[in-house]
């Protein structure tokens, strides 16, 4: 009897889609963070611009803005940041109603803000997973959400520059705790059947969060205005995030059977489901890990040294990391080249989260074909797309074609994006889950660091051009080597995984039949054993290798 099986398999419960809403009402105020530096830092070049009686003005420079941004050649306007894989955009249309009295020696200074929230999810990366191995999803989700909101009130009433950089640094970890936390929260608690569909709703609450931080930027006259009106809301939600459970399976791994009990029971009063399997799901629990079938999160050192130098592990370390890295690089690289589109920045954010919403449907492709063809596929239009559009912005005077490319290259990115999340999730054992997360996170992080290297003064070369558009289809090869996890129960150890069906699937349904027997002998030992404790607990016929013994 697997987790699932206690919850309710044929439907997402009402205790799960309690959870989902409450994790999208964050990720709403999660994205206010992710671009509140575009209307809140000074970026004009001149520190005249800073005054902000000149606000009237603003709109009207906008205006010129876009007009010389449409009528420059093709290879000026590669020039010109763009959209980011985040929704980022044209910094040079920022609003002066939005920048503070701030003097112009530290002009220089809060520009670096943007830098500043790169590096705290860089940081969490590092640490998050770790944290959250150790001490639990509810708890790490908790603190960030909570420190977010106190540190947004704070800079409300605080407009110094370097307090400015300091809690930019710490938003960035709290944000990045908030991501790898409740994405994988979410699908803890979600039976295989619908596990695809909380990751894309939770990626729709952040594009609504994009739309919705525009619409405030637009109404919000000065500063203090901005921050009160990102940073009150979350406060005030506090409370209902207290609610949010902890995950059974991390509970589980932790064997931590009182708890799940208590949470099981609570999420099957709600669901409207019997009780009846919860008792019998613990004593089976209860069983293996006396027994020593199940394996629990590492004690020491030397035991998640052992799960991590696994081949199986290493192998699905190295192909998501490279994957993470090179949706990061490619996007950003191509994003700060594509061109302005000729808006203001308030429509370019609006639409920058607009063009993420068709992500919805994504889960009904991986419904039909799967983690690995969806990853494949969209990586592999990834990298045409990019060469596309940067040929054409270079050689070509079609502003259209080129924005109409780049729109489909950000929905393709920001699907493999989407799907990587879910596909980490899935591939890696609960006990270093998060730990694993954090690692690819972190080459996600560095990829898109990377990119200001590369192209610091906003352009790129040829040879990088052909590059953003190489690595995508090298990544879409390596995808073949992992296993497709599409209605398969989520790996709690290393074990689990090597029973994962990966590039020689077809090499082992060929030989299932011989393995047949062997599963029916240990089988038949697992009932005998069970029955021998005396405990009132059987095993169905086609799970009884799976569900009580799980021996090698």
């Amino acid at each position: 009897m697997e987790l699932h099986d206690v919850l309710g398999s044929d439907s997402m419960g009402s205790y799960q889609t309690i959870l989902l809403c409450r994790l999208c009402l964050i990720f709403i105020f999660t994205a206010f963070e992710f671009f509140l530096d575009l209307f809140s830092i000074p970026v004009y070049p001149s520190c005249s611009r800073l005054n902000t009686n000149e606000s009237r003005n603003d709109f009207q420079h906008e205006k010129e803005f876009s007009n010389f941004s449409q009528h420059r050649p093709a290879h000026q306007r590669m020039q010109t940041p763009s959209s980011g894989l985040n929704g980022s955009i044209p910094l040079g249309t920022l609003n002066g109603s939005h920048l503070m009295d701030v003097k112009c020696e530290e002009h220089h200074v809060i520009a670096y803000g943007q830098t500043m929230f790169m590096t705290g999810l860089l940081l969490c990366s590092i640490v998050g997973g770790i944290i959250s191995d150790r001490y639990g999803r509810k708890g790490l989700l908790l603190g960030s959400v909570t420190i977010q909101a106190v540190l947004g009130l704070m800079l409300a009433f605080i407009p110094h520059a370097i307090f400015y950089l300091l809690t930019r640094l710490l938003t960035g970890m709290t944000c990045c705790g908030i991501m790898i936390t409740s994405f994988s929260l979410v699908v803890e608690w979600s039976a295989p059947k619908h596990r695809v569909w909380p990751p894309a709703i939770l990626s729709l609450a952040f594009s609504i969060g994009m739309m919705v931080f525009a619409g405030i930027a637009f109404i919000t006259s000065d500063w203090q205005q901005l921050h009160l009106a990102t940073s009150v809301p979350q406060l005030v939600c506090l409370i209902f995030y207290w609610y949010i459970p902890e995950s059974p399976r991390w509970l589980l791994a932790n064997a931590n059977l009182d708890n799940v009990k208590e949470l099981l029971k609570k999420a099957a009063k709600v669901n409207g489901i019997s009780e009846v399997d919860i008792d019998s799901f613990l004593v089976e629990n209860n069983y293996k890990e006396r027994n020593g079938i199940q394996h629990n999160i590492p004690a020491n050192a030397s035991s998640a040294f052992m799960n991590f130098s696994s081949g199986i592990i290493i192998l699905r370390l190295f192909v998501m990391s490279y994957i993470s890295f090179v949706i990061a690089l490619t996007y950003y690289g191509v994003s700060f080249n594509i061109g302005s589109f000729g808006v203001n920045i308030f429509l370019a954010q609006f639409f920058s989260g607009l063009v993420e919403t068709p992500q919805i449907v994504v889960p009904c492709l991986l419904e039909r074909f799967g983690r690995r063809w969806v990853t494949c596929i969209t990586l592999l239009l990834t990298g045409c797309l990019c060469l596309l559009s940067l040929l054409v912005s270079t050689f070509i005077d079609m502003p259209f074609l080129i924005m109409a490319l780049a729109l489909l290259g950000k929905l393709c990115v920001q699907t493999s994006c989407f799907v990587s999340t879910l596909y980490n999730i899935e591939l890696f054992p609960t006990v270093i889950r998060q730990k694993c997360i954090g690692f690819v996170g972190l080459w996600y992080r560095i990829g898109s660091m990377l990119t200001g290297l590369v192209a610091p003064n906003g352009s790129i070369s040829l040879s990088f051009m052909i590059s953003f558009g190489i690595m995508p289809l090298l990544g879409a090869v390596l995808c073949l080597f992992l296993p497709e996890t599409k209605f398969s129960a989520l790996p709690d150890t290393v074990q689990d995984c090597q029973r994962q069906l990966g590039l020689l699937s077809c090499y082992r349904r060929k030989n299932s039949t011989d393995s047949n027997e062997r599963n029916t002998d240990l089988a038949l030992t697992c009932n005998e054993d069970i029955r021998n404790t005396g405990l009132d607990l059987t095993c169905s016929e086609d799970t009884e290798l799976k569900n009580c013994c799980k021996l090698e």
